[in-house]
């Protein structure tokens, strides 16, 4: 009798050395989308009612689609605990700073998490089940990630226990990844150059090659045809980021800010691939050109050539030329919407219009003289199809990429 006491009091000091200095999360807070129906249901019905059950007393609700102030905080704590861009869900929990739920996590594996026996055998997790089965979109796995080694995922019911036990075991062999590093340490070279590849592309090319051919024939100084093209170019620049505004504004009010970003992506793709189709195919079916709307209105700006008239015609060029130079601008605004809370994503809207405008500022300083700009003319007519199809497997590159690593 006594040898089975002193084993039970041996049980009973392991599992307790096991939770000890470990308890429940005293507070939860919700990042939801108050228009979601199912996640109203879910919340109400499910998630809240077993929080408060397990022993949570604060619990704390944010819509982040009516309150901005809401959706920058969101993306802000999300990156201090670097969470990953592919585990961020329509729906996000916090509990602490241990657990963080994203999408429509099942009950099990939100009770198993918070065992007092399970607390102690993980730092921080992040759980992400996005799928509604309301929507007819049945969840059939569920991804989790502790911090090491990478995501796994697992049937739908398969318990927490499964990745709790291989991560005893593999987290000493496994690095902990810095998903912020991993996700973002790419980010200001893809802006970078993207904005680059947007700014080499005929449709500007062709419009200020013209408008400086048409400077040449007033017979004006080097001086005033640089602060001509300076203003023209300075009015695109603004214009082209007035439009990256707007939509960066719209798509972080999404309630699917990572569905936008996948949409950009394959946007980009698809515009990439008619580029590669016009290096074969040029002028047949649809293409990415200037549309021929107010071509009369842009020759009659460029026709009075005072600075006023300058300023006027850069914006109209800045609108017309973007459906043909939109594709990778609306690929990168969805990356951004997904990444980034507005004021962060306006920061790399600006590096981004920067390089847009680069190759037009350098095409600028180097046809001075005529015997220039007819070279550059000719020489962007005989390599138009390859300049097509240089930006068309780029921007699939770039697509693929995005989808890959970033949203």
């Amino acid at each position: 009798m006594s040898r089975l006491l002193s084993l039970w009091m041996i049980a009973w000091v392991g599992v307790s050395f096991v939770g000890m200095g470990q308890s429940v999360p005293s507070e939860a807070v919700i990042y939801y989308n108050d228009a979601c129906h199912d996640c109203m249901l879910y919340l109400d019905r499910e998630l809240v009612p077993v929080l408060t059950e397990l022993g949570i007393a604060s619990i704390v609700k944010k819509d982040y689609i009516s309150e901005r102030r809401n959706r920058t905080e969101l993306v802000e704590r999300s990156t201090k605990l670097n969470v990953p861009a592919k585990l961020q869900g329509h729906l996000t929990v916090f509990l602490g700073d241990k657990v963080v739920l994203q999408g429509h996590v099942p009950m099990a594996i939100v009770r198993d998490l918070l065992k007092l026996e399970n607390l102690g055998r993980y730092e921080r997790i992040v759980v992400l089940q996005d799928k509604m089965s309301a929507h007819g979109d049945i969840p059939t796995s569920y991804q989790v990630w502790g911090y090491a080694g990478d995501v796994k995922e697992y049937p739908i019911e398969a318990p927490i226990e499964n990745y709790l036990a291989w991560l005893q075991t593999n987290h000493a062999a496994t690095l902990p990844v810095s998903s912020t590093t991993r996700d973002t340490q790419g980010f200001l070279p893809l802006v970078l150059g993207a904005g680059l590849l947007d700014g080499i592309n005929p449709c500007a090319f062709a419009v200020l090659l013209l408008f400086m051919a048409f400077l040449f024939t007033l017979q004006r100084a080097r001086s005033q045809l640089l602060q001509a093209g300076l203003i023209y170019i300075g009015a695109i620049y603004v214009t082209y980021l007035a439009i990256g505004l707007g939509l960066l504004k719209v798509f972080t009010l999404s309630s699917e800010p990572h569905l936008i970003g996948r949409l950009g992506a394959g946007f980009m793709i698809l515009l990439g691939l008619v580029n590669v189709k016009d290096y074969f195919w040029y002028g047949q079916g649809f293409s990415l050109s200037i549309p021929s709307v107010g071509a009369e209105a842009r020759e009659r700006w460029m026709r009075k050539a005072t600075l006023p008239a300058i300023a006027v015609l850069g914006f109209l060029v800045g609108i017309c030329e973007f459906p043909c130079t939109g594709g990778i601008y609306v690929g990168i605004l969805g990356l951004l919407s997904a990444q980034t809370s507005y004021w962060s994503g306006l920061s790399y809207l600006l590096i981004y219009n920067v390089m847009f405008v680069l190759p037009l500022v350098a095409l600028l300083l180097v046809i001075g003289n005529r015997r220039v700009i007819g070279q550059v003319s000719r020489w962007e007519v005989q390599h138009k199809r390859g300049l097509k199809l240089s930006q068309g497997l780029v921007m699939i590159a770039l697509g693929v990429g995005i989808l890959a690593w970033f949203v």
